[in-house]
């Protein structure tokens, strides 16, 4: 089991749950992956051993040559949600914080070919960096973020969480009226255009604003 680390304002441990994953969240990065957003929002799940934090190493796995970086906006649910209607949502948020989707994209282009499905090229131990989470009480409207991720200094993927095609409320309601959402559980919610190949000793330093940062290497 594995626990949240938090910037400052929680003084308990709280145990990370499920990883509720968004697709396609971003119309640049869509194009990028040529293909389109959609209606409703394309959700998949990450396991919690996949996470890792500030200062660790994303491992590339022997099955796979070739691993993307994908920046995203974590939302951590503090209080059990089912069915929660988009006014209420914000209300069973815990904190935010800045994470790393990291995919094996040889292993799901080639599942996405034979039309099977792509979990392990999402679900290796390591594949999702997170940072400190940040309470919600210090971040005033999670709808207008700066999301920002450097490889090696340079800048791979900038953008801000107003440019998601679906805001986090209309997120949360409609993941909660699938799936129970539950105190420790983290909604990663896809990422902007810019993703690219990540290699052996590539060191990446991911921001939310100047709000929390996340800082690991590849090995």
């Amino acid at each position: 089991m594995k626990f949240y680390r938090f910037k400052d304002g929680i003084d308990k441990e709280i145990a990370i749950g499920k990883l509720v994953c968004l697709a396609r969240t971003y119309r640049k990065h869509a194009e990028e992956m040529k293909t389109f957003t959609t209606k409703e929002p394309l959700i998949f799940l990450k396991p919690a051993s996949s996470v890792i934090f500030n200062n660790q190493s994303i491992i590339i796995p022997n099955l796979s040559k070739c691993l993307h970086h994908e920046v995203e906006l974590g939302v951590v649910i503090g209080k059990k949600c089912k069915n929660i209607s988009r006014e209420k949502a914000l209300n069973y948020v815990l904190g935010y914080c800045i994470t790393l989707d990291i995919t094996a994209r040889d292993i799901q282009s080639e599942a996405k070919k034979k039309g099977w499905p792509w979990s392990i090229a999402k679900g290796f131990d390591t594949f999702a960096p997170i940072s400190d989470v940040v309470i919600k009480k210090e971040i005033s409207d999670p709808n207008n973020l700066d999301i920002i991720l450097k490889v090696n200094n340079k800048v791979r993927q900038k953008s801000n969480s107003k440019f998601m095609v679906y805001s986090i409320e209309r997120i949360i309601e409609f993941i909660s009226n699938i799936m129970t959402l539950e105190p420790g559980d983290l909604i990663m919610t896809g990422t902007p255009e810019g993703v690219n190949e990540i290699k052996k000793g590539d060191v990446l330093k991911a921001n939310l604003g100047k709000i929390c940062s996340l800082k690991v290497d590849v090995r």
